[in-house]
């Protein structure tokens, strides 16, 4: 019997590019309606999900020239997944809170806003501004500001924030009316010069047995959890990932036993003449290029698309930012819970309240969304001899999600789930043992497999 997620997977998975017929290799179980929420998250994960399983799958198959293997994904098991790091359970030891104490909505004279204080400068930014440095103190700052005002204050001072706006007013903005077409996935091909020495051929004979990206190598210079969703799912299914960040970044600790799991982790400066040999070094012999930094960030580094092509002609590249990528807030620094507050998803609830989704939904699908993109683009480059660029937004996974069904009207809203209704397994970390989610979607004969433990940022050397 055809699940009611099968037609929305195969939707999703138009968006990117995919072939109309590989959807027919999918089979979809589970609730239709698994995590309690008024937007269709349920949909969205398991959607997402079977995007990057059957890109995983036709990339395989086109490496091997044999037919798409069948693609199985549950419900239940993508919607664990999009929860994966507030399940991530430590065995004997233990994390740090998820969040800075001082991160959260705040009731300001007007309506709400979001502050995002994970990192150092984003909190300093805000205490600076507000001279305050705990909740309470806090919240009586915030009460004295316009919602509208600290948000372009606390922006201006290098931090995060954002006010809580409808839908209605969030479209009739600057950002919303220049990112309401936003989609969750754009993606351009060009033609490979000949003999531009594409790795595709040489990738087909390393790596694990029936693993889809086996010797794909991925350069990952991403952060939080969108991107290194994305790349931890290349890694899960046999790509050789590496990781990027500068000496000394400090990640959200309590992200890096689900986000590093998979690749390894170097540190490179790309503001010294070292740093960049060995970074165009490593661009010249990768096969895929993932970065979620600011819109013009790698740019004024020196390294925009035409120098990146120029090192590397076959080179696929995705970039996904905040708030998309056309408008006043391209290059505005931004997280999924800001994007929610912002795009009018947090005031769907009708309640006067912020009512945010039930995970970082806007981060996970858009990780599994770049997932199915870099697999798609790994086909097309195999079959067609293109090279694609790829731009993906939260903003943009926001506008799908409003295109979702509605809760109301795919019946009554279920119980949050207990912690128990959640399949996890047992793995090792440079911590300790740990009990995670496991790697969602199955690929007949693909097995995914974390081959490298998760660790500490920067203890890898920064060579293939």
């Amino acid at each position: 019997m055809t699940h009611q997620l099968d037609a929305l997977a195969a939707q999703v998975w138009t968006l990117a590019g995919g072939a109309p017929d590989v959807p027919a290799r999918l089979t979809v179980t589970g609730p239709r309606t698994f995590l309690p929420s008024a937007f269709d998250v349920t949909g969205l994960a398991t959607a997402s999900v079977a995007a990057a399983a059957l890109a995983a799958a036709e990339y395989r198959a086109a490496r091997n020239q044999s037919p798409v293997a069948a693609v199985r994904v549950d419900s239940r098991a993508a919607c664990a997944a999009f929860a994966a790091e507030g399940l991530f359970t430590p065995v004997g030891w233990s994390l740090p809170d998820i969040w800075d104490p001082i991160a959260g909505n705040y009731q300001a004279r007007d309506g709400w806003i979001r502050l995002h204080t994970n990192y150092a400068s984003h909190r300093a930014a805000v205490t600076g501004l507000l001279k305050a440095d705990d909740r309470d103190s806090v919240q009586a700052a915030v009460s004295q500001w316009k919602a509208a005002d600290l948000e372009a204050a606390v922006v201006a001072a290098g931090g995060c924030a954002a006010a809580m706006h409808d839908r209605d007013n969030w479209l009739a903005s600057p950002p919303g009316t220049a990112s309401a077409a936003a989609a969750a996935l754009t993606v351009t091909q060009r033609p490979l010069p000949a003999g531009s020495g594409t790795r595709a051929g040489a990738a087909r004979a390393e790596g694990p047995a029936g693993q889809p990206y086996a010797g794909v190598r991925v350069l990952d210079l991403t952060r939080v959890i969108a991107g290194p969703i994305a790349t931890r799912y290349l890694a899960a299914h046999g790509a050789d990932v590496l990781r990027i960040d500068p000496p000394g970044f400090a990640e959200v600790p309590a992200l890096l036993p689900e986000t590093t799991a998979g690749k390894r982790a170097a540190a490179l400066d790309l503001t010294t003449p070292a740093g960049r040999s060995i970074f165009e070094r490593l661009i010249t012999e990768a096969d895929v290029l993932v970065t979620g930094l600011r819109a013009d960030a790698l740019g004024r580094l020196g390294y925009d698309d035409a120098t990146l092509t120029a090192l590397n002609p076959a080179l696929i590249t995705t970039s996904h930012n905040a708030y998309g990528w056309d408008g006043p807030w391209r290059d505005r620094r931004g997280f999924d819970s800001l994007v929610q507050m912002s795009c009018g998803i947090a005031a769907a609830g009708d309640t006067g309240r912020p009512a945010p989704l039930p995970v970082q939904a806007l981060d996970h699908a858009t990780g599994y969304l770049l997932a199915a993109a870099v697999g798609r683009a790994l086909t097309a480059r195999l079959t067609h001899n293109s090279a694609s660029r790829v731009h993906a937004s939260l903003i943009g996974t926001a506008n799908l999600l409003w295109t979702l069904p509605r809760q109301a009207d795919l019946g009554d809203v279920p119980s949050v789930p207990t912690r128990e209704e959640f399949q996890l397994v047992d793995t090792r970390t440079a911590w300790g043992k740990a009990r995670r989610v496991p790697v969602p979607g199955e690929i007949a004969g693909a097995a995914p497999e974390l081959r490298i433990e998760a660790g500490p940022l920067g203890r890898h050397e920064p060579a293939w």
